[in-house]
């Protein structure tokens, strides 16, 4: 198998320039149980407020470092909106947590092992300067271009679950879900684009992917796990791949079908994240979001 890297074709109708927002939500009113009568899916989405803040810290920290190996300009501009984007992003979730606690679920345990997750394993490492402390950065970068295309396709879902809507979600927590969503529809080419540009290869890709997908369904699965298993309102919470299943038929949760067909399109060489998803779509939701524009409340 070839091992060169490939330059796929962005669609330059989906390019914008990306900056920061600053949004207010305003969680008093928000119940434990924001998805009524589905524990299980409301929880399923909580885990993010669990990932999110130490992973995106994560990403900020490790685009800093490959900032001087940016060549081109446009890039190193992207790469700087996203990176004001990912801090916003990290804090917004992480003021959801005071919120959890108050109602009676503590999600400290929890967040200890991903902070863990993200400072130590995948933090910096003591390497001597030169190819293995490159490597390791490299590494790094390519990971989070892998965990970026799921962040993209879990935005574009939210934009478009309807369902929530229907069954009644909490406007705030939907308002957040989606403009965090529609941010990451806007910039999802980014972290691609700084792989491809700083290294490209393709087999660190795949590995890459592999590793961080791993991780991803390691880490979402004990997160719903912990919440369900803590949570007050429940008298013997579980929960099980049959309820994902589940509430992704009915449209809660991305489904699973469409969740494994992302695979090999990220997988496929000629792949360019602004293939999928709208940016004029993530557009529309942010020039509304009451949360991005000076409301607390949707």
């Amino acid at each position: 198998m070839s091992n060169t890297p490939l330059a796929p074709a962005p669609v330059a109708s989906e390019h914008i320039d990306l900056a920061p927002r600053k949004v207010s939500f305003g969680w008093e009113d928000t119940p434990l149980h924001w998805l009524p009568n589905d524990p299980f899916a409301g929880h399923m989405i909580n885990v993010l407020h669990l990932l999110l803040p130490a992973g995106e810290r994560w990403f900020v920290h490790v685009y800093k470092q490959v900032l001087p190996y940016i060549e081109d300009e446009q890039l190193r501009a992207d790469v700087v909106g996203f990176i004001g984007q990912e801090a916003m992003h990290a804090a917004a979730h992480d003021d959801v947590l005071p919120h959890l606690k108050r109602l009676g679920l503590d999600p400290t345990p929890y967040t200890a092992q991903v902070d863990w997750l993200f400072e130590k394993l995948l933090g910096d490492r003591t390497l001597p300067p030169g190819r293995a402390r490159h490597w390791w950065l490299m590494e790094r970068v390519a990971m989070i271009a892998a965990i970026e295309h799921y962040t993209a396709f879990l935005g574009d879902w939210i934009l478009n679950a309807e369902e929530l809507d229907r069954r009644g979600a909490d406007p705030t927590m939907l308002d957040l879900l989606r403009w965090h969503g529609a941010e990451e529809v806007e910039h999802r080419s980014v972290a691609f684009d700084l792989f491809m540009h700083v290294d490209g290869n393709y087999r660190r890709r795949a590995r890459t992917w592999a590793t961080g997908f791993s991780a991803l369904v390691f880490l979402w699965q004990r997160g719903v796990r912990f919440f369900m298993e803590n949570d007050p309102h429940l008298v013997d919470g579980k929960a099980s791949f049959g309820q994902f299943f589940r509430a992704g038929q009915q449209g809660v949760l991305p489904s699973m079908g469409s969740m494994l067909k992302s695979v090999p399109k990220y997988l496929s060489r000629t792949y360019h994240p602004s293939q999928e998803g709208s940016t004029a779509q993530a557009a529309a939701y942010l020039a509304t979001s009451p949360g991005a524009n000076g409301g607390a409340k949707a």
